[in-house]
């Protein structure tokens, strides 16, 4: 029997290929043109999803590094790194857990919160808004809607490899980050 689909799903395939290859073009240039976008406050994008990270409502009391690596989509090597130059320059504080003393709490200092409210979210906001100058409400909606689409399909997928390794990396993947509220400002 000849498959019918064949050529839609080659079609979906070069499309795929296409969309991820984007995907990726879009990170990296968020990295770069984010971090320049803030660089006079001394941040970079990885920091500035830190302190966006801690500056919610939610994380008022600071976030373990787990969660935090959790809610990041990152492991908590890569975060330990980012966290020590942040401690370094003043941003944030890391103390032990007072209920948990094997954890480690990080929070926003008063100086971090005066650079993330007052220094670097009127050049987020401007730097979002030149970004997507082009884009109605709907266009941002539904290419919110799709993304996040992308990544429930990506922690699924995430999760099953790590079940299948027998836990894989130690769990630093965020297979419960969809129950987290995202950050407003990311």
């Amino acid at each position: 029997m000849v498959n019918t689909n064949a050529p839609a799903s080659s079609a979906k395939m070069e499309l795929a290929n296409r969309l991820f290859f984007r995907l990726y073009q879009c990170a990296n240039m968020l990295h770069k043109t984010g971090s320049r976008a803030v660089e006079q406050e001394g941040l970079t994008t990885q920091q500035w999803a830190v302190l966006g990270a801690l500056s919610r409502d939610k994380a008022q009391g600071g976030m373990n590094m787990g969660d935090l690596a959790r809610y990041l989509m990152v492991s908590r090597q890569n975060l330990s790194g980012v966290i020590g130059r942040m401690e370094r320059d003043g941003h944030i504080r890391v103390l032990t857990d007072a209920r948990d003393r094997r954890s480690r709490v990080v929070t926003m200092t008063e100086s971090a919160h005066h650079v993330w409210q007052a220094l670097a979210q009127p050049k987020i906001r401007a730097y979002y808004e030149e970004i997507l100058k082009d884009f109605s409400i709907n266009d941002v909606t539904h290419t919110l809607h799709y993304l996040l689409k992308m990544l429930e399909n990506m922690q699924r997928l995430d999760a099953e490899w790590l079940s299948s390794d027998g836990g894989g990396d130690g769990g630093d993947h965020a297979d419960e980050t969809s129950r987290l509220e995202q950050p407003a400002h990311r």
